[in-house]
């Protein structure tokens, strides 16, 4: 095996290249001034391929990974497996209004034309209950960091209260709860656009107690500083904020320091300044399972 990557994802590829003890090869980009993507690809590649590669600002990565496989097909890899720990465009799984492109069964069916396994870490699953279910490849594997973000959490508090800023975040801060048998609660979001939330706190009192927020993605913030300002008007001691997926796009690190936000951690899906979770080793057990 060898692993491909990108410059943008080299520091995570070969984390986890060093722990398979294999290869890893950044692939050289170069981009023309009309937008256009040249790779260069090694020449001798190995018969499986991983390529690595996170797919937050998905539309040029996911244009890089078609020319990417198909090239390395076209080099003589027989297989190939995309290691994306954040997995772009599984939100819209239903149109909602009429004629809107329901885009993860279209992305979902992109990638498994292209790779015959996938492995991803907490997708964003909402009416489907198995990956497969959205990419159909030969293995479609749905990692959880639940129990490393529990771990990490077990090493800084003893007995925080978890919320979940909303009813799709339940299956994740219940799962990072349980093994300590935290107190966990699950706020209701009223959405009024892209960046405006209402949000009603769980009936827990938090008078003077730590709170820690998890949630799965964190993209715009707006739900994380909306819920961090309403647990601090009822007396937190401090609010935290735990994520799987920091896409934090534009502002949103500053509107949740605003907010009143101590701390700000993720797992190393997608590069940013809050990781403080590696993923290699979760990815490294994974990918031995294939092979």
């Amino acid at each position: 095996m060898m692993i491909l990557s990108f410059d943008d994802y080299e520091t995570q590829s070969r984390k986890l290249a060093a722990a398979l003890d294999i290869p890893c090869h950044i692939i050289q980009h170069h981009r023309f001034p009309d937008g256009e993507s040249k790779l260069t690809l090694p020449d001798q590649l190995s018969q499986h391929v991983l390529i690595c590669y996170s797919l937050d600002q998905p539309n040029e990565k996911l244009v890089k990974l078609l020319l990417a496989a198909k090239t390395a097909r076209q080099l003589g890899a027989k297989k190939l497996t995309l290691i994306a720990p954040y997995l772009c465009y599984m939100r819209q799984d239903k149109a909602f209004h009429p004629g809107e492109a329901i885009s993860q069964p279209i992305i979902g069916n992109f990638l498994a034309d292209l790779f015959d396994n996938v492995i991803t870490v907490d997708p964003h699953l909402h009416r489907i209950k198995h990956l497969e279910q959205a990419v159909p490849t030969k293995n479609a594997v749905s990692l959880t960091a639940t129990s490393l973000m529990a771990e990490f959490l077990r090493k800084s508090f003893k007995d925080p209260v978890l919320l979940a800023p909303d009813g799709e975040a339940e299956q994740w801060v219940s799962a990072v709860a349980k093994p300590d048998q935290w107190e966990y609660g699950v706020c209701e979001k009223t959405r009024t656009g892209d960046r405006e939330v209402e949000i009603s706190l769980p009936e827990i009192d938090l008078q003077g107690r730590a709170v820690v927020i998890v949630d799965d993605v964190a993209s715009s913030g707006q739900t994380l500083s909306v819920a961090t300002e309403k647990c601090l008007a009822k007396n937190a001691k401090h609010v935290d904020v735990l994520v799987t997926h920091a896409l934090f796009v534009s502002d949103a690190k500053a509107c949740l320091i605003k907010a009143g936000v101590r701390n700000i951690w993720s797992t190393d899906s997608v590069s940013h300044d809050s990781n403080i979770i590696p993923l290699y080793a979760l990815l490294k057990d994974a990918v031995l399972n294939l092979v």
